[in-house]
Order: C-alpha cells, then structure tokens, then sequence
C-alpha cells in the first residue's frame, strides 16, 4: 500500500513534535523530565511492552509506523527514523501520548499514569537508536 502523505499535514504533524515547549501548555512545560528514567533499559522495556499493548495497532510492532490500522487520515510517526527522533524532546512526547494531537488520529492516553507515560516516552525515543543505519 502506497501512503499519500500531503505536504500540509506533515508540516504540521512535524511542527507538532518538533520543539520541546511550542504548543506545550503551560501546565505541560512545568514537567520534570526524568532524564535517568528515560535513559534506563527497563523503562525502555516496559515502554516496549506498552506500546505493543496500546501503540502497534497504529504505530506497527516495529514502532515504523505500519501498523494493521491503514485507514488513518494521517500516517502514524515512524519511530525508527533518526530524522523523526531529532526533532523530538522528551516533553513533547509525553506530552502527545498524554494529550493527544487534536484533528489527526492521536489519541490522548490519560488512562496509563505518569510512570507508565515515562517509559512509553523512553521507549519511543529509543526506537531511532535501536534501528540499525544502512
């Protein structure tokens, strides 16, 4: 299946993740980032096995973004890119996985709390690390 991504919406979807206190409420901005939390292979572990319970639906078990939902109306991020991972700050991403991004398919996850939001951010973050570059 080939994926139309329109120009517009990507923009938007990368600006979305792209700084670490734009469009960040408040509130949001305030957050500590548990800096040797994220660092930690089991955070990581647990964020793995999270996100396989909430995320590959859309994301794909490789966390590629290809996951067995298709019919979004904006492809899922593909955590597996370097370029993906640059732009991203830890506050974004927890940030996103608790909120949301309003108008796209991301859904806000208030159901796990905020250790469990930890490790799904340490998880994704490591992802672009883990693939190998060819």
């Amino acid at each position: 299946m080939v994926r139309q991504f329109p120009l517009a919406g990507g923009a938007l979807l990368l600006g979305l993740w792209a700084c670490d206190n734009s469009g960040v409420p408040p509130a949001y901005r305030k957050v500590v980032v548990p800096e040797l939390r994220i660092a930690s292979a089991e955070a990581r572990l647990r964020g793995r096995a999270l996100f396989q319970d909430h995320c590959a639906l859309c994301h794909g078990e490789r966390a590629d973004g290809r996951g067995r939902r298709r019919n979004l109306s904006i492809p899922p991020a593909d955590f597996r890119d370097p370029t993906w991972r640059a732009r991203v700050t830890p506050r974004r991403a927890f940030f996103v996985i608790r909120e949301g991004i309003q108008g796209t398919p991301m859904p806000a996850w208030k159901a796990l709390n905020e250790d469990e939001t930890w490790d799904l951010v340490a998880y994704v973050l490591s992802v672009a690390e883990q693939t190998p570059k060819n």
